[in-house]
Formats: C-alpha cells, sequence, structure tokens
C-alpha cells in the first residue's frame, strides 16, 4: 500500500472511518457472543488460506463461508463485527493498512447484506425451528448477492484510485464474484445446521470448505500447466528466427485486445489468447532453411511456408482446451478476398477467429525489427491495416484494434541485438508482413 495516490488514501480512510462510525453507533444488546467467537474463529482459519483463481493476482477467501452465516445467524452488527477480523487475517503478506481497509470493507459488506436479509423478511433461526427454507433462503440469497457486489465494488475502488487496474480488468474478472458466491452459499449450510448440531456447524462444514479450496487449486495448478506447455511450443518456434522473439505473446496480446473490444466471452478471450501464442506453431514443420531464406523462393518453398498453418493444425489439434482455438491457427493467413492460405477462404468464411489474429500478426510484424529493415511506426504501421481494410483485412476488426490501441497503447519491442556468436542467416523475407511481398521465382512476386 506504500505510495499510493493522494485520492487512494482519502478512499481507504473514508471506508474505514464509515464502518468504524457504523459500529460504534450500534448496539450490542442483542447480540449472541458465544456464535460470533465460533464464527471468528472459522473465519480466521477460513481467512488464512485463500484460494487461487486462474486471474492474475487474484484470491477468493473461504472466510465469506462465515460471513454469510453471521448474516442470518448474528444480523447485521454482528456480521460488522465479524468483519473485523479479516484486520488479523493469517496472510502476514498483508500490509497493516491493507488489513485494517480488508477488516474496514468486511465489515460494511456484512453490516449491508444484514441489512437486506431483515428487509427481505429473513427469519432468526431458533432452536426446533422447521420451516427455515422457507423463511430463508430468499431473503440469504438477496443478502449473499448484496455482499459479493458491496465487497467487489469497495475492493475495485482502491484498485482504481491506486491504478493497480484497469476498469476493463476488473470486468473481465467474473471468476472471482462467481467463487465469492461459492464460498457465500456454504453460509446457508452453516446457518441450516447450527439449531441442530450448535457450533459444531462451523467444524463439520471445514471439510467440505477445503475440499473446495484443494479443487480450485488443482484447476489453477493445470492452468498453469497449460501455460507453460504452450510458452514451450512458442520458444521452440522462436529458436528458428532470433528475429521472431516475442513475436507469439505480442500477437496474443493484440488478439486479446481486439476479443475484448468486440465483446467476446471471457471463455473465448482465453480461448483467443491460447491461439495467439501458437498461432505459428506450425513453423516447427517448415524447414529452417526456408524460413531463413535471404533470396526469392521456389514454389515448393513458397508451399512450404502456405501450408505451415496446417503443420500447426496437426501439432496441436489433440491439445483438449484449445478448443475455437484451433480455428485461429488454422486459418489466420486467410485473407477477406480470398487470396489467401492455406484454403483460400474469403470473407465470412473465414473463422473469427483467424480474422481477429490475422490483423494482430500483421502489426506486429510491421512495429517488430527484421533483418531486412527497421520496426515500422505504429502510424505507419496503422495506415498499413487501413489500406488492406476489406481486402485482407476484417474491417470490423482493424477498427476494434485501432480503438484499442488508442486507448491501451502499444510497446513495440526493443530493436533486436544478434548475439556473438550467431552465425545463423536470417530471412531477407516475413510472410507476416502485408507491406512487404514475398519473392518466388517462376511466377514473379507473390504476397503472403
Amino acid at each position: 500500500m506504500r505510495g499510493l495516490p493522494l485520492a487512494a488514501w482519502a478512499y481507504v480512510c473514508g471506508v474505514v472511518a464509515l464502518a468504524a462510525g457504523l459500529i460504534a453507533t450500534s448496539s450490542f444488546a442483542e447480540l449472541d457472543w458465544g456464535k460470533l467467537a465460533v464464527l471468528a474463529l472459522l473465519f480466521l482459519v477460513c481467512d488464512s488460506a485463500p484460494a487461487r483463481l486462474n486471474v492474475e493476482r487474484a484470491r477468493v477467501s473461504l472466510s465469506f463461508a462465515a460471513s454469510l452465516a453471521s448474516v442470518v445467524l448474528l444480523g447485521p452488527v454482528g456480521a460488522a463485527l465479524l468483519g473485523l477480523v479479516a484486520v488479523v487475517t493469517g496472510q502476514r503478506i498483508f500490509a497493516p493498512v491493507k488489513r485494517i481497509f480488508n477488516g474496514a470493507q468486511f465489515a460494511l459488506s456484512g453490516f449491508i447484506a444484514g441489512t437486506v436479509f431483515d428487509l427481505l423478511g429473513g427469519a432468526r433461526f431458533h432452536p426446533g425451528q422447521t420451516r427455515w427454507v422457507e423463511s430463508v433462503i430468499g431473503p440469504f440469497l438477496g443478502a449473499l448477492v448484496t455482499f459479493v457486489l458491496v465487497n467487489l465494488a469497495l475492493t475495485a475502488g482502491v484498485l482504481l484510485l491506486s491504478r493497480q487496474a484497469a476498469p476493463r480488468e476488473l470486468l473481465r474478472e467474473g471468476q472471482l464474484a462467481v467463487g465469492c458466491l461459492g464460498y457465500g452459499m456454504v453460509g446457508l449450510l452453516i446457518a441450516g445446521l447450527w439449531p441442530r448440531v450448535g457450533p459444531f456447524a462451523a467444524v463439520l462444514v471445514l471439510l467440505p470448505l477445503f475440499i473446495a479450496r484443494w479443487a480450485m487449486d488443482q484447476a489453477y495448478a493445470q492452468q498453469q500447466a497449460h501455460a507453460a506447455t504452450l510458452a514451450a511450443l512458442c520458444q521452440a518456434v522462436e529458436t528458428k528466427d532470433f528475429y521472431t522473439r516475442g513475436h507469439s505473446e505480442r500477437v496474443s496480446r493484440g488478439s486479446v485486445m481486439i476479443a475484448q473490444e468486440i465483446g467476446m466471452r471471457a471463455d473465448r478471450v482465453e480461448a483467443i489468447r491460447y491461439a495467439g501464442m501458437l498461432h505459428d506453431v506450425g513453423k516447427l514443420g517448415v524447414p529452417t532453411k526456408v524460413l531463413q531464406k535471404n533470396g526469392p523462393m521456389t514454389e515448393e518453398e513458397f508451399a512450404a511456408i502456405q501450408l505451415h498453418p496446417m503443420r500447426g493444425l496437426e501439432i496441436v489439434r489433440e491439445i483438449g482446451f484449445l478448443d475455437e482455438a484451433l480455428a485461429g491457427i488454422m486459418h489466420h493467413h486467410e485473407k477477406m478476398n480470398g487470396r489467401g492460405y492455406p484454403m483460400g477462404l474469403a470473407g465470412d468464411e473465414i473463422p473469427e477467429f483467424a480474422r481477429v489474429i490475422s490483423v494482430a500478426d500483421a502489426f506486429d510484424s510491421m512495429t517488430s525489427t527484421r533483418s531486412y529493415r527497421a520496426a515500422r511506426s505504429i502510424e505507419a504501421a496503422v495506415a498499413e491495416l487501413r489500406r488492406g481494410m476489406g481486402d485482407h483485412f476484417d474491417p470490423e476488426m482493424v477498427e476494434a484494434f485501432l480503438r484499442a490501441l488508442d486507448r491501451d497503447g502499444w510497446e513495440p519491442p526493443e530493436p533486436v541485438v544478434l548475439p556473438d556468436d550467431d552465425v545463423v542467416e536470417t530471412t531477407q523475407q516475413d510472410h507476416d508482413d502485408p507491406s512487404a511481398p514475398l519473392r518466388v521465382t517462376g511466377d514473379g512476386v507473390r504476397h503472403q
């Protein structure tokens, strides 16, 4: 939390002051301190072991279960007091200021959710109560949604004001909300068991909670394994040409920019991220001497280049999690006018993923240094994309990329410096560059 902008500090202080004011002006006369102590212990245990999500820097605390149980069992004031336990969380990586803010925002979330629960007619539990589901389930769901929305909104505020995240990044993190809702539902289980087994209800839910955490950790580990596999494939491709280092990662980033701009679902955005990373994996099946040839190509060599998208499909088609990404890999060199390869598709025949990747691929190629030329300026590359609209590129994808480019910018790669021991010839051509035609002997000039 060091180095926070003044606006972020003011926001943090405001949230803390509001939480402190609510608690200070509340009455504790009817509060069941025994229940609060048990739920506080459960909160502390759960908050000390958050589950990782497949979203950068995102964690979801199992303590949502205790918080939502307190909304039902203790009411707004009890839920607010329970939220303060976040100040003494077992996550020692948190700085004191961050812990205080977390305690305040959990307290506010609990108080507001508890108020919503009461307004919706939520009943309190009593021993022997038989109709708790009918009287509580609806108000609980309202309180659950309220708790999650308030919690995420308060957290988003400090992230935005401290410039640790952009609005579009926060909107994409739907997984976090789903995780919070899922753990929050366990709170209903705790509340439902409490009239029959008392404090032991908190112990009973620990096993399913930590099984859920284990499952989410396994999903996270699997995602990391996927990323490592893709990175290894990309590295293998880029060893064939020193000048293409980082190209796959940048095409992936550009493709995601377009996908988000045109409103793709989160799962499709993730798929196109993979497609961008692996779009050139088929080069592994092209002889290195062809990729690095610095003179005109023969018809056979040009055919090998044209087949690299199909080679890519052959290499990765058995990787199950790629799904729609396979179409992007296969067809990213098709053109809107039907003169691309490998199948000569035209217009809407070209899969959407391929039309997205084509734009990002060409732009990065033009703004990257090659052995035969310096990197073109962003302005020159944009002008080339505009010239190719409708003929080479899908106009919708170009316009989407240019809007994202204006908003988010683009960091071109640093000029390539060959190592002193590099003795490999580098190509004088680039099949990804729409402004530089491939030279093929026999039939004159060929464009990629």
